[in-house]
């Protein structure tokens, strides 16, 4: 992925990450194959019992790794998901959290493929969820 990219949708009101741009997620940075990723919480983000739905905490932390990897590809490079787990460790209420932050790294980056990892956090520090995932490098389109 270019620095360029990355770059751009580092801006406040950045317009190159449309799923960002719906879920008003914030990339805080993302360098030397590590990514922090911002999420604010809200009741929008629940599922019917009232808590942030899992679904939510996964695409966060997919983002997260994928932008970490991004951070260390060539700019010819692109990545997709093939595979990834995650264990939800803790509940959270948009009552009593205001914010999500996904912290990734990448373990391991091969020619073929990747394989990263990322925490995802409540405002009061507790661990949320813990995923790993392997990336594929596919070639981007001119």
């Amino acid at each position: 992925m270019s620095a360029s990219y990355l770059a751009a949708v580092l801006l406040e009101n950045q317009k190159v990450n449309p799923l960002f741009r719906f879920l008003d997620i914030r990339l805080i940075r993302a360098e030397q194959g590590e990514a922090v990723l911002h999420l604010p919480a809200r009741s929008s983000l629940c599922q019917g019992a009232g808590l942030i739905a899992g679904g939510m905490l996964a695409t966060l932390a997919d983002e997260a790794m994928a932008h970490a990897l991004m951070s260390v590809m060539q700019p010819e490079e692109g990545c997709v998901t093939v595979e990834m787990n995650i264990r939800y460790l803790r509940a959270a209420h948009p009552e009593t959290t205001t914010a999500l932050t996904a912290m990734a790294r990448v373990l391991k980056k091969g020619t073929r493929m990747a394989f990263v990892s990322a925490d995802v956090q409540d405002d009061q520090g507790h661990l949320l969820a813990a995923a790993g995932a392997t990336f594929s490098f596919v070639s981007r389109p001119s």
